[in-house]
């Protein structure tokens, strides 16, 4: 089932096929792995986060529940992290290497892809339970279907409507908060929580894409370019860190001082980028713009 809850069915329904085929999706392809193995583990993590983000929306009111499916395919993402958080190191350098400013930081960078891709090629010969964390990790997908017996969602669209206006206006309220601090700080944490919070709102506008069709589409035109911006933050800060702490992998003197250098431009330049497109994403109030959900849904589900 697409990632989306149709305004003009019962909405409790909606909500268990939307969470049930998002896990399905994971489990088949954890099982099945048509590009490998772990492009597969990609693929299942994206899913559980679309997930995750569903309950943050239609589930505020059954904390227990929330709790526990967020912890359990949270932890089950972690699982499944190291090969993937290695690959994407390797695909930050490629990125950089297209932004690189001349033929000194082009080389530094060739260098340090070379040496990650050495190092995932190691995490992944050593991580030789691998194959056992997709089993459980499969099993786990199973156990949140089956969670999902217990959970209770509105069938009035007067209540879905009021339920889902409380969870979006504290999805743009934490959105706000993390843009302040942005503007307050430069430590990654800051960006990190507005990239999550960016996430947030666009999985929240492709959940309710149907009330309003051409606004959503634009809006989450916006937050995916504001997303794709800070992933690529993201990755520089997590790129930064290991080379600080594994300081022998990529080696000392001019080299690194370029590749330093380029991974500090780069990261300068897109959260300039991302402020200006959080300003304007997130420049609604929360209340009102929670107001306006709730009375789109209302108007389309019962018309």
């Amino acid at each position: 089932m697409p990632y989306r809850i149709r305004p003009d069915r019962p909405f409790s329904d909606e909500v268990v096929a939307v969470a049930s085929g998002q896990l399905q999706r994971a489990i088949s392809a954890l099982e099945d792995q048509p590009e490998g193995l772990h492009e597969a583990i990609h693929e299942a993590r994206k899913k559980f986060k679309r997930v995750r983000s569903l309950y943050r929306l239609v589930a505020m009111d059954q904390k227990p529940f929330r709790t526990a499916e967020n912890a359990r395919l949270r932890d089950t993402a972690r699982t499944l992290s190291i090969v993937r958080d290695a690959t994407a190191l390797i695909e930050t350098v490629t990125y950089l290497e297209n932004h690189a400013l001349n033929d000194e930081e082009k080389d530094a960078l060739s260098h340090a892809r070379a040496a990650l891709t050495e190092r995932r090629d190691a995490l992944a010969l050593a991580e030789t339970d691998l194959a056992d964390k997709v089993a459980a990790a499969i099993a786990a997908c199973h156990e949140a279907i089956a969670s999902l017996e217990t959970a209770s969602f509105p069938s009035s669209p007067r209540k879905a409507a009021k339920l889902l206006a409380k969870g979006w206006r504290r999805g743009l309220a934490r959105a706000r908060a993390s843009l302040d601090d942005c503007h307050n700080s430069v430590h990654e944490e800051a960006f990190h929580e507005l990239r999550k919070a960016g996430q947030t709102y666009w999985m929240n506008l492709s959940l309710l894409r149907d009330i309003w069709p051409s606004a959503m589409h634009a809006k989450r035109a916006e937050a995916k370019a504001l997303v794709d911006t800070l992933g690529h933050e993201h990755d520089l800060a997590l790129l930064a860190d290991l080379l600080d702490r594994e300081t022998g992998l990529i080696g000392g003197g001019e080299e690194f001082s370029h590749l330093l250098g380029a991974i500090i431009r780069q990261q300068q330049e897109l959260r300039r980028d991302a402020l200006l497109r959080a300003e304007h994403l997130f420049g609604d109030i929360p209340a009102r713009e929670g107001t306006i959900i709730e009375a789109l849904w209302i108007a389309a589900a019962t018309e």
